[in-house]
């Protein structure tokens, strides 16, 4: 059962401009974009960076470290020299509160 957790006011969100946020120790970059909130897990899995500190287009985020870039809605990389995907996580948006779950499901 996914437990979601309240991090954020969707209203503090700027479009295209990673948050940074942490929910039970993991790691999380929010990112508001093309009308919708995504959460994809905060470090790179290229090099132990945060991706909150990386730029946001067309729906991805991109590593500022060495420019790996990962699709917001699938995690998966769609640049060298990235080749594993980030976990992302279920968002929902209930009045101004943004939810996320980061409980992984067996």
């Amino acid at each position: 059962m996914s437990e979601f957790v309240k991090v954020a006011a969707l209203s503090d969100l700027e479009e295209d401009t990673p948050t940074r946020v942490e929910i039970d120790g993991t790691p999380v970059s929010l990112v508001r974009t093309e009308g919708e909130v995504f959460a994809i897990n905060d470090i790179c899995s290229h090099a132990n960076v945060s991706l909150s500190e990386g730029e946001v287009e067309n729906c991805h985020i991109e590593c500022w470290l060495h420019g790996s870039s990962f699709d917001l809605r699938t995690g998966k990389p769609d640049g060298l020299p990235a080749t594993r995907p980030v976990p992302v996580y279920p968002v929902k948006i209930e009045g101004d509160d943004v939810l996320v779950s980061v409980t992984q499901e067996s």
